[in-house]
C-alpha cells in the first residue's frame, strides 16, 4: 500500500522541559524505529511532520535579536524548520532502514503549499504561535509590531496568524518520484510553506502558517495514497476524553465523526484537525479509502488494521 504518516509533535518533542535539538533527535529516533517496520512490511511510505514548537523557537530567537540581526520572516521560518527536522528524520530513518537491511534512502523535500490570497483566514487570523506575554508586553507588540494577538486562560497573550486552507501543493510530482523510485519521502513539514499564486509573478511566500493535517490529508489525496495514519499521543481515538466516562473507539464512520465534531467532542486544538483531516481524505478519495489514528508504538499495526482508530466511510 502507499502509506502517509502525520507524525505529531510527540514524536519530536516528548517532554517539554526536554526540547534541545539532542533530545528531539533522540525523540524522532525512537518514532523512526516503528516507521521502519511500515517500511520493512512492503509499504511505500511518506511522512509529514509538525513544527509548532520549533517555530515558536525560532520566532523568540528572532525576538531576542532585534536590533542586531534581521527579523525572519515567517514563511522562512516554516522553510527553516522543513529543513532541520526533515534532516533529523531522513538520518533517523535511514539509520533504521540500514540496520534492517533495507533500501536505506529517505528524502526530505522543502515544500510549498498553495492558498488563496482571499482566504478569510487572513482576515481572520486564528492560529496561535510563539510564547506567551503579559498584558503590558502584548499590547506593546500590537501597538508597535501590528501583531493581531489572543488571550489563552492560564498562559497570557500569544500573537495569532492566518491558518488558511491548503489548496494545492507544488511538489506533489517530486514526492510521487521519490516513492515510486523505492525511496521514502518527508514533505509538508509543518503543513508546508504557503504561498499564494500570483499570476505573472509565479508564487509568492505569505506569513501564515497551515494546520499540519489538513495539508497531510491533502497531499495524500494527491500522491493517491491508501492509508492516511496520524500519529499522536494516545492509542486510540476516545469519547468524553478524560472525564469518567472516557471511552476507546476501535471504528469511527465518518457521519459520526461529524456527529462529534459539531458536539464538541474532538477540539480544535487537538483531535480535531486530525479527525477532520481523515474526513476530507476519505471525502476527496473515495470509499476505499481510510484513515487511522494511533500512538507512535502502533504504527505498523495500524496500517495492518490492527490498531488505533479506523476512521471508515
Amino acid at each position: 500500500m502507499r502509506v502517509l504518516v502525520a507524525i505529531g509533535g510527540n514524536s519530536i518533542i516528548e517532554d517539554p522541559a526536554q526540547a534541545s535539538v539532542q533530545d528531539q533527535y533522540r525523540a524522532i529516533c525512537r518514532t523512526c524505529e516503528h516507521l521502519a517496520e511500515i517500511v520493512a512490511a512492503g509499504h511505500q511510505l511518506v511522512i509529514t511532520h509538525g513544527n509548532g514548537p520549533q517555530v515558536g523557537f525560532m520566532l523568540l530567537r528572532s525576538e531576542l535579536a532585534a536590533g542586531v540581526l534581521h527579523e525572519v520572516p515567517l514563511d522562512s521560518i516554516d522553510a527553516d524548520t522543513q529543513g532541520a527536522l526533515g534532516y533529523q528524520i531522513q538520518q533517523a530513518l535511514g539509520n533504521a532502514l540500514r540496520k534492517r537491511g533495507l533500501d536505506d534512502r529517505v528524502v526530505s523535500l522543502v515544500t510549498q503549499v498553495v492558498v488563496a490570497h482571499d482566504d478569510p483566514a487572513f482576515e481572520a487570523p486564528t492560529k496561535p504561535i510563539g510564547r506567551a506575554y503579559d498584558e503590558e508586553e502584548a499590547q506593546a507588540k500590537m501597538a508597535e509590531l501590528g501583531w493581531r494577538m489572543t488571550h489563552e486562560a492560564k498562559r497570557g497573550w500569544r500573537r495569532v496568524v492566518p491558518s488558511p486552507r491548503p489548496l494545492r501543493i507544488v511538489e506533489t510530482w517530486a514526492v510521487k518520484k521519490v516513492i515510486e523510485d523505492g525511496a521514502v519521502a518527508v514533505a509538508c513539514g509543518g503543513g508546508g510553506i504557503p504561498v499564494v499564486d500570483s499570476g505573472p509573478d509565479g508564487l509568492l511566500g505569505v506569513q501564515a502558517v497551515i494546520d499540519k493535517d489538513r495539508a497531510s490529508a491533502l497531499l495524500a489525496h494527491e500522491l493517491g495514497a491508501d492509508v492516511l495514519v496520524f500519529s499522536t499521543g494516545v492509542d486510540q481515538v476516545c469519547l468524553d476524553f478524560g472525564l469518567p466516562t472516557e471511552r476507546a473507539l476501535d471504528v469511527l464512520s465518518v457521519s459520526d465523526a461529524k456527529h462529534h465534531i459539531a458536539a464538541g467532542q474532538f477540539p480544535r486544538g487537538s483531535m480535531g484537525p486530525k479527525i477532520q483531516g481523515a474526513i476530507n481524505f476519505i471525502r476527496e478519495s473515495g470509499p476505499k479509502m481510510w484513515a487511522v489514528v494511533t500512538s507512535p508504538a502502533n504504527l505498523a499495526a495500524a496500517v495492518e488494521g490492527r490498531a488505533g482508530t479506523r476512521v471508515l466511510p
